[in-house]
C-alpha cells in the first residue's frame, strides 16, 4: 500500500480510503509476510460494481463519505435497523453542521463543507431534521435501497423551494441558502431518486427594533408619553418555521419529476413514512421508463446533430471546392494575361533595339542600358515559368469528400 501510495503522491492511509470508496479489496495486515512464506490467503476477487458506485479516482479528487457500519452489527442487524440508530450520512455530517458559518439567530445553517447530506435547516430545527433523515434513510436501506451521495457526474440537485406556500415567481433570497455539491440519492434497483430535506420558511410580520428584527407579535411598545416617538417599522420576511418538507426528485436533467411531503403542526413527517417508501418504490419503474425514453430521444437528437454537422461539413467542402475552381480559373487567366503583357513588352524592346543602331554612340549606349534594366526588371519570359506559377484547384484546396467537378461548378 505504501509503495502504491507513493506513485500517486498520497499517504497510505488516504489510499486505503480510496480503496474503500471504490470498493476495492486490499491486503490485510501481515499479508506480504505470509506471502513470502507461502501462507497467504487467496486473493479476494473484485466485487461487481453496483448502481451508484464510484468507479474511478484521480489525485486531487475529493472522496464522497463512505458508509461505516458499526463493528458489532451483523447482516441481520442491518436489515432490521431501528429508528434510534443514526444513519452514517448523518453521523459524518454532524460536526460540519455544528461548526458552520456565522449566522443570525434563527437563520438557516450554512456549513463550510458542501459535500454533505442534503439537509437545509436552522439551528433550532437541526436535531429534528437529523432524526427524520436518519429514520428515513434507515427505513429505505432496510427495504433494500441504498442511500448515498451521488457519484455519477450526470446527476444534479433539483431546484428546492423552501417556502411553505410555493410562489409562482421566486424572489431573490438574502442570504442565500446552503446548497450541497452533490445530491443525496436513493437507489431503487438501478434508478436513482434525489432526496432533499428542508425546513420550510413562512412569511412573518417582523418589526425592526433597535437594530434587529423581531416578530411583531413579540413587540411590546413602551408606555406612551409626550416625549415618546415610535421609530420602529414592520416588514414581511421569510423565516424558518420549524416544519420539515421532504422532496423526492429525478436527479437527471433529462427528466423533470418531483414529489414532496410536508408536515404540519399537527402531523409530523414521520407519520408519512410508509407512504413515502411506497411512493419512492412505486416511482422507480415510472422514472425508468421516462429516463429510457429521454435517453432514446437524446440519442436521436445527438444523431440528428451529428448528421447536421456532417451535412454542413459537406456543404462547406463543396463550397470550398467550387471556390477553388473559380480562383484557379481566374489565376490561370491572370497568368495568360501576364504572359501576353510580357510578350508585348518584349516586342516593344526588340523594336527599340532595331532602331537604336541609328543613334549616335553615347545616346545608343544609354538606350541599350535602359533595355538591359527593363529586361532585368521583367525577368525571364519563359512561358513554362508562367504555367508553373499557376495554382490548380487541388493545389488551392484539397477536398475532404468525393466531389464531382460538375457538382462543384453548380454550387
Amino acid at each position: 500500500m505504501t509503495k502504491v501510495a507513493e506513485q500517486f503522491n498520497v499517504s497510505s492511509s488516504y489510499l486505503a480510503r480510496v480503496c474503500a470508496a471504490l470498493n476495492v479489496p486490499k491486503p490485510g495486515r501481515g499479508y506480504w509476510a505470509k506471502l513470502a512464506v507461502g501462507a497467504a490467503s487467496s486473493q479476494i476477487p473484485l466485487p461487481a460494481a453496483r448502481a451508484g458506485d464510484q468507479l474511478s479516482w484521480a489525485p486531487g479528487q475529493e472522496l464522497a463519505p463512505i458508509a461505516k457500519p458499526r463493528p458489532w452489527m451483523n447482516e441481520s442487524d442491518r436489515q432490521s435497523l431501528s429508528r434510534e440508530l443514526e444513519h452514517w450520512l448523518i453521523r459524518s455530517a454532524r460536526q460540519h453542521f455544528d461548526n458552520s458559518r456565522p449566522m443570525k439567530d434563527g437563520d438557516y445553517i450554512k456549513p463550510y463543507k458542501n459535500l454533505l447530506v442534503d439537509i437545509t435547516s436552522s439551528k433550532a430545527c437541526l436535531e429534528k431534521a437529523f432524526s427524520f433523515s436518519s429514520t428515513l434513510f434507515n427505513a429505505l436501506e432496510s427495504a433494500g435501497h441504498r442511500v448515498m451521495l451521488a457519484t455519477s457526474p450526470g446527476m444534479h440537485r433539483g431546484k428546492i423551494d423552501e417556502h411553505e406556500v410555493h410562489r409562482r415567481q421566486q424572489s431573490y433570497r438574502y442570504p442565500s441558502l446552503w446548497t450541497p455539491r452533490k445530491p443525496t440519492v436513493v437507489y431503487v434497483g438501478e434508478v436513482a431518486l434525489g432526496l432533499a430535506i428542508v425546513e420550510m420558511s413562512e412569511d412573518v410580520l417582523m418589526r425592526y427594533v433597535d437594530g434587529t428584527y423581531i416578530r411583531d407579535t413579540d413587540y411590546k411598545p413602551p408606555k406612551a408619553s409626550r416625549y415618546y416617538v415610535d421609530r420602529t417599522w414592520t416588514t414581511m420576511q421569510s423565516i424558518p418555521s420549524g416544519r420539515l418538507r421532504l422532496t423526492a426528485y429525478c436527479p437527471s436533467w433529462r427528466v423533470t419529476w418531483s414529489t414532496e411531503w410536508q408536515e404540519t403542526s399537527k402531523s409530523p413527517l414521520e407519520n408519512s413514512l410508509r407512504m413515502i417508501l411506497k411512493t419512492v418504490e412505486g416511482s422507480a419503474g415510472m422514472l425508468m421508463e421516462k429516463l429510457t425514453a429521454a435517453e432514446r430521444a437524446a440519442e436521436a437528437e445527438h444523431l440528428r446533430q451529428l448528421a447536421a454537422i456532417e451535412n454542413h461539413k459537406r456543404e462547406e467542402d463543396l463550397r470550398k471546392v467550387a471556390q477553388s475552381l473559380k480562383d484557379s480559373q481566374e489565376h490561370l487567366a491572370r497568368v495568360i494575361q501576364q504572359w501576353a503583357n510580357a510578350k508585348n513588352i518584349e516586342q516593344f524592346l526588340l523594336g527599340v533595339e532595331e532602331k537604336v543602331t541609328r543613334l549616335p554612340g553615347e545616346a545608343q549606349q544609354a538606350v541599350l542600358d535602359r533595355i538591359t534594366l527593363a529586361r532585368e526588371l521583367l525577368g525571364p519570359l519563359d512561358p513554362m515559368k508562367f504555367l508553373l506559377d499557376w495554382k490548380s484547384p487541388s493545389e488551392l484546396y484539397q477536398p475532404q469528400y468525393m466531389v464531382s467537378t460538375d457538382a462543384a461548378k453548380k454550387n
